[in-house]
């Protein structure tokens, strides 16, 4: 069964197109007998099977990995049990995560998983999103199932720096939310994403400020 979790986890990853060490590989592994455990006790996933845990929630997190590179400090609101947060910090260890959650048993876990795999990229805060205030802003807001995009701007405004953007991954196209969406903000990015093993629709938004859109220099036509 560990050698199946392991043919699945390394096969994902290697169609992602992404570069990940036998020592990572084991860290997921780790995350996913955490996970296991703790769901026992305290429900923090509705998806039981380790399996569909890869699928659906390792494999579904690393999708992102590319989109995040060249980022030092990125916040996961609504990051649940650390998704796609740990899977993240786990593929880039450079960058610094804060994976948020107002559920205090999810922060927990998130504090023994971060303490038990020595990821110190990672910290877990347990605070209601629009209340917490941070010594310094982040260059990536990413949420996985926070709430509605329009929502979801709304109250992680003051965590974005000036020159930083909302990641918002959903299944299908939200048609309906990015209606929504108010004129300060533009979405700059909607990407289809392939996501091994997962038949459903992936979609990921970039969203900016439109402040933070480059204006063309006077004279440049």
């Amino acid at each position: 069964m560990l050698q199946d979790q392991r043919q699945l986890l390394e096969r994902g990853i290697q169609n992602l197109g992404i570069d990940c060490s036998a020592q990572q590989i084991q860290l997921f592994l780790d995350y996913l007998q955490m996970l296991q455990r703790w769901n026992k006790a305290f429900n923090l996933t509705a998806i039981r099977d380790p399996i569909q845990m890869i699928k659906l929630h390792f494999l579904d997190s690393a999708a992102v990995h590319h989109h995040i590179q060249g980022a030092e400090r990125v916040i996961d609101v609504g990051t649940g049990p650390g998704l796609p947060g740990i899977p993240l910090a786990i593929l880039n260890p450079q960058i610094n995560f804060k994976l948020l959650d107002s559920n205090g048993k999810k922060t927990r876990f998130i504090f023994q998983a971060v303490s038990e795999l020595r990821l110190p990229n990672v910290q877990e805060i347990n605070h209601r999103v629009e209340e917490y205030q941070p010594e310094s802003q982040f260059d990536i807001v990413v949420s996985r199932a926070f709430s509605a995009i329009p929502d979801m701007l709304a109250q992680c405004e003051h965590l974005l720096n000036k020159d930083g953007f909302f990641l918002a991954m959903k299944g299908k196209k939200p048609d309906s939310e990015l209606s929504q969406i108010d004129k300060t903000y533009k979405v700059v990015d909607l990407s289809r994403l392939d996501v091994p093993q997962i038949d459903g629709e992936r979609h990921l938004i970039k969203i900016i400020k439109t402040a933070a859109i480059t204006q063309p220099t006077k004279g440049n036509s």
